[in-house]
């Protein structure tokens, strides 16, 4: 039995729902998005609410229980209220500026680093933090952990590209002229 799998999908004023063979298609103010469920799940309308049923009783229906549930509520947050990730830039010289649609970074290397937007990605830059926002909150954290990657923070000095709260666990350095 699914905890996350039984509660049902609060739909938000302004949000519209279409179900058709295991298609659940959602619009909302910021855009449009669908999802295939498996057709072991049962997804229906209740009064305002999505509900997902398991059709059969198997391991895999049960084990994507959970899961479409669990989509089909990023679909409906996506398309009312969005998704954003933040990074923080840590370095000296390190910057960022969004230029058209993409965004360049200097990150300490010889050339810049530019990342290009895929369609409903936006980027934000104030100071030293980058905002990811978009509707599909698997592309945000996708194109987010893009961003992670071009420079990880390094354990020695704690440069480098962070998401916003991430804790870095610094080591202790060569300790030069040490005898025993």
């Amino acid at each position: 039995m699914s905890r996350i799998g039984k509660q049902p999908i609060v739909i938000p004023e302004g949000v519209k729902v279409t179900l058709e063979d295991g298609l659940v298609t959602v619009k909302g103010s910021k855009g449009e998005m669908s999802y295939q469920t498996h057709s072991d799940i049962e997804v229906e309308m209740v009064d305002g609410e999505i509900i997902c049923s398991v059709g059969k009783d198997s391991k895999q229906s049960s084990a994507l229980w959970g899961t479409t549930r669990a989509r089909i509520a990023n679909l409906v947050k996506g398309v009312s209220e969005g998704f954003i990730k933040e990074l923080e830039l840590h370095g000296v010289g390190y910057k960022a500026a969004v230029q058209g649609k993409d965004m360049e970074m200097q990150l300490g290397y010889s050339h810049p680093v530019v990342i290009e937007a895929p369609e409903n990605i936006q980027f934000e830059v104030d100071d030293e933090v980058i905002r990811v926002k978009g509707i599909d909150k698997e592309l945000v954290g996708q194109v987010a952990a893009l961003i992670r990657a071009s420079r990880k923070p390094e354990p020695y000095k704690g440069k480098g590209v962070r998401y916003k709260g991430e804790q870095v666990r610094r080591k202790v350095g060569k300790v030069v002229g040490a005898t025993t």
